[in-house]
């Protein structure tokens, strides 16, 4: 098994975000815990929002905005039954445009 972290990215921006109703959000909510729980078998970590994001260089850190909303790690038997698992993820219809993107995240060597 291995294990593969999904960046769920978004875009919407204030503007879109607005335009959800309440219930629209209460029904994403919904079907995102319906997900999880038709996969829980596979989730590590069933992930949070990303917020405030910091860029760490040599030059210092400072702030910095992208399309990266949010993240899951799960473990699968490979990288294709990791990415089939977010085929049905409610993100991806909940903005057109809204996308996951899957990495693996092999063992460190020792």
């Amino acid at each position: 098994m291995g294990k593969y972290l999904a960046i769920l990215n978004g875009t919407a921006d204030d503007t879109d975000k607005a335009t959800l109703t309440e219930q629209q959000q209460r029904d994403f909510m919904h079907a995102w815990a319906a997900w999880a729980r038709k996969n829980e078998h596979a989730l590590i970590d069933p992930g949070a929002p990303l917020f405030r994001k910091k860029l760490v260089t040599t030059h210092g850190i400072e702030d910095f905005t992208d399309t990266k909303t949010g993240y899951a790690i799960v473990e699968a038997e490979t990288h294709e039954d990791a990415a089939q698992l977010f085929s049905d993820h409610p993100h991806i219809t909940l903005m057109p445009g809204n996308s996951i993107e899957v990495l693996e995240c092999p063992p460190t060597p020792s």
